[in-house]
């Protein structure tokens, strides 16, 4: 289930999170008001952080207030969240945003895979039925998703059953790492080196300041997590429990999937590959052994 669970986030993440880096979500937003892509790396373009917490936290309801953005996103520094949420509603309202990102998607996945993929139809009704068998009690995102319904066009659909599949395990990964007894800024000091990259790297892009970043290093030595900058046997042990603990509340999704796994794999794998030469995702992401 493990390998499935984790299998299942590989095919969805770029598809759904491709409205993160797409220059068409990044031109509607300038539309009705954001600041344009706030940095580029290689093909890869950014998003303006007041856009990106508004639209993605649009879908919780109107107006929703940044604690609840914070709380729901999990891993970013709350106080930056606030006030970018703030400043979000001060541009523009939850309909035109949640139409721009929509908008923005849909026309980006069309650019890069085509109008109508063959098999799109089909691996819609997948999604969906995983979708349908997914509980959402505790998992704010995923229910807010759910809320706006499914768009009307394929295309639109598609992109809105891969969001809300991926939505459903972001929140029963922070529901993980919650058990755990860690906060937000610890779960992302300890992902970086269980990911085999420098301690406080990744993290630092979800605001944290390296005072922040010390008192948590020094809590999570305190538990005996960390070395020095690398983790300890038991600190990669609680790590990798957590997304254990993850995949086994993906449960219900995957026994929906069932025999259709390796088919939806096969469908999605070269349509993420396009995305990430596109530009439309950083990069496929390797699981930590």
């Amino acid at each position: 289930m493990t390998n499935v669970a984790r299998r299942i986030w590989d095919v969805v993440e770029p598809i759904a999170a491709n409205v993160y880096f797409a220059p068409e979500v990044h031109a509607a937003y300038h539309e009705i008001g954001f600041d344009p892509s706030s940095r580029s790396s290689g093909r890869v373009h950014y998003p303006d952080m007041v856009a990106y917490f508004t639209s993605r936290g649009a879908c919780l309801g109107p107006n929703v207030d940044g604690h609840l953005v914070a709380s729901a996103f999990g891993v970013f520094k709350r106080p930056m969240v606030v006030a970018a949420v703030a400043d979000g509603w001060r541009r523009t309202d939850r309909q035109t945003v949640l139409a721009a990102r929509e908008r923005g998607a849909v026309a980006s996945l069309r650019r890069i895979i085509g109008d109508e993929p063959e098999g799109l139809t089909w691996a819609t009704e997948v999604l969906q039925r995983m979708v349908d068998a997914a509980p959402g009690e505790g998992r704010a995102l995923f229910s807010g998703l759910l809320s706006l319904g499914s768009p009307g066009d394929p295309m639109g659909a598609f992109w809105r059953a891969a969001d809300l599949v991926r939505e459903h395990r972001g929140d029963s990964h922070i529901a993980a790492w919650a058990g755990a007894d860690l906060d937000a800024c610890e779960i992302g000091v300890l992902t970086d080196p269980w990911r085999h990259q420098p301690l406080r790297s990744w993290v630092r892009s979800r605001g944290w300041t390296e005072d922040e970043l010390d008192a948590a290093c020094n809590r999570l030595r305190s538990r005996g997590l960390l070395d020095g900058d690398e983790l300890t046997v038991a600190g990669r042990a609680l790590r990798e429990g957590i997304d254990d603990a993850t995949d086994r509340m993906e449960g219900r999704l995957v026994a929906a999937l069932g025999s259709d796994s390796q088919r939806l794999f096969d469908l999605l794998d070269p349509w993420c590959d396009l995305i990430v030469a596109d530009g439309g995702y950083p990069a496929r992401v390797t699981w930590p052994t």
